[in-house]
C-alpha cells in the first residue's frame, strides 16, 4: 500500500503512542501526534498552535469551533472517537473542506450496559448503601423491583432499542418516544409508542438516548418534570444539555423526583457548585458510558480508518457532511469558500 505522507493529531486522551490505532497510522505512512487535553495543558500549548500543520485530527470530546478551522490550512478530515459530534462546529468544517467523521455504533453495548447499571443503582440505592457500610453503618432501607415498572425511553435508536431489550429481561414495561420512530420495530417488539407528554406521565423511570440539537436541548425540562409520576426516575446517558439541571434540581428538592442519574452533564466536569452535587439520590459518573477496553477499541480504529480513507482520496461511509470527501483519486483545493 502507498504511504500517505502527512500528519495526524491525536486529541483522544485514552489513546497512547505505540497503541493499535498508532501503528495502523504509522504503517498507512502518516505520523501520529499525540495531544490530548490534559498533555497540552501541562505542555503549554494550544490546540490552535498544533492544528496548523496537521492533515487529520483523531477528536476526542473537546471542542473544535470555527477557530480551529481558521487555523488549520492543511486539515482535510476530524475522526471522531465518539458517536455524538455536537462538539463539532460542523458547518465551519464544511465551509473549510473538512470530513467529520464519527464512531456510530461502536458503545451501543457499553452505553446501554452503563444505563442499566445506574438504572439498577437508583431503584435499589446501592451507591448509598454502600457508602454507607464503608462509614460503618448497616442501613437496610427498601429499594424497588424493576418487575412489572414501566421504563420510558426517548429516543429510539440503537441504543435505545438496546436498552429496551434490556429492561423488557427484568420485565419490565417499556414504552418509546421518537419522532422518527419505526413503528414496525416497536409493535413486533413490544415497545408501546408514546407521544412525549404521555410518556413522562406513564413512565416510573425516563432514559435518555438522542442527540443534543437545538430541537431536544433542555429537552427535559420544568415543564416536562411536571408531567411526571411523583418518586419517578431520570436517567441521562445520551448528552448534558438535554436535561436543565437547575430545573432537575428544583424536582428532586421537591420530591416530584425519587433520584437522578446522570452520565453527561452540561459542564464537564461537573462544577463543585453544581446543585446536584447536594442530593443524595443523585448518581453522577464521569462520562463513562462508553469507557470499556472494548468500545474504545473499536472506536479508535473506526475513527483512524476513517482518516486514512479520507486522506487517500476516498470517502468514508461514517462521514456527516458527504460533500468534504471527494472519489478515490482525487486531490481538493484548499480553501475557506463551501462546496
Amino acid at each position: 500500500m502507498t504511504p500517505i505522507p502527512g500528519r495526524v493529531l491525536v486529541t483522544t486522551g485514552w489513546l497512547r503512542p505505540g497503541d493499535e490505532v498508532h501503528r495502523y497510522l504509522a504503517d498507512a505512512g502518516l505520523e501520529a501526534v499525540h495531544r490530548s487535553s490534559g498533555e497540552r495543558g501541562t505542555g503549554g500549548e494550544s490546540l490552535l498552535e498544533l492544528v496548523g500543520s496537521v492533515d487529520a485530527i483523531v477528536a476526542g470530546t473537546e471542542r473544535f469551533g470555527r477557530e480551529v478551522f481558521e487555523a488549520a490550512p492543511r486539515l482535510r478530515v476530524i475522526g471522531r472517537t465518539g458517536v455524538g459530534y455536537d462538539n463539532i462546529d460542523v458547518g465551519a468544517a464544511t465551509a473549510h473542506g473538512v470530513a467529520v467523521c464519527p464512531t456510530p455504533g461502536v458503545n451501543r453495548q457499553s452505553v446501554a450496559e452503563h444505563t442499566m447499571g445506574l438504572l439498577l443503582g437508583l431503584a435499589r440505592r446501592i451507591p448509598q448503601n454502600v457508602a454507607s457500610v464503608r462509614a460503618g453503618g448497616w442501613d437496610q432501607s427498601s429499594g424497588r423491583e424493576l418487575a412489572g415498572a414501566t421504563l420510558g425511553v426517548v429516543g429510539l435508536g440503537a441504543i435505545g432499542r438496546l436498552v429496551a431489550r434490556m429492561a423488557q429481561g427484568f420485565g419490565m414495561r417499556v414504552v418509546a418516544h421518537d419522532p422518527a420512530i419505526d413503528g414496525e420495530y416497536a409493535a413486533q417488539h413490544g415497545i408501546g409508542v408514546l407521544d412525549l407528554p404521555d410518556l413522562l406521565a406513564a413512565s416510573d423511570f425516563v432514559s435518555l438516548h438522542l442527540f443534543l440539537s437545538p430541537e431536544t436541548h433542555h429537552l427535559l425540562d420544568a415543564k416536562a418534570f411536571a408531567l411526571m409520576k411523583r418518586g419517578a426516575f431520570v436517567i441521562n446517558t445520551a448528552r448534558g444539555g438535554i436535561v436543565d439541571e437547575r430545573a432537575l434540581a428544583d424536582a428532586l428538592a421537591s420530591g416530584r423526583l425519587g433520584g437522578a442519574a446522570m452520565d453527561t452533564v452540561q459542564a464537564e466536569p461537573l462544577p463543585q457548585d453544581s446543585p446536584l452535587r447536594s442530593f443524595d439520590n443523585v448518581l453522577v459518573t464521569a462520562h463513562i458510558g462508553a469507557a470499556t477496553v472494548e468500545s474504545r477499541a473499536r472506536s479508535g480504529m473506526m475513527a483512524a480508518r476513517s482518516v486514512v480513507t479520507v486522506l487517500r482520496g476516498g470517502r468514508s461511509e461514517h462521514t456527516v457532511n458527504p460533500e468534504c470527501a471527494g472519489p478515490v483519486g482525487r486531490v481538493r483545493p484548499r480553501g475557506t469558500g463551501r462546496r
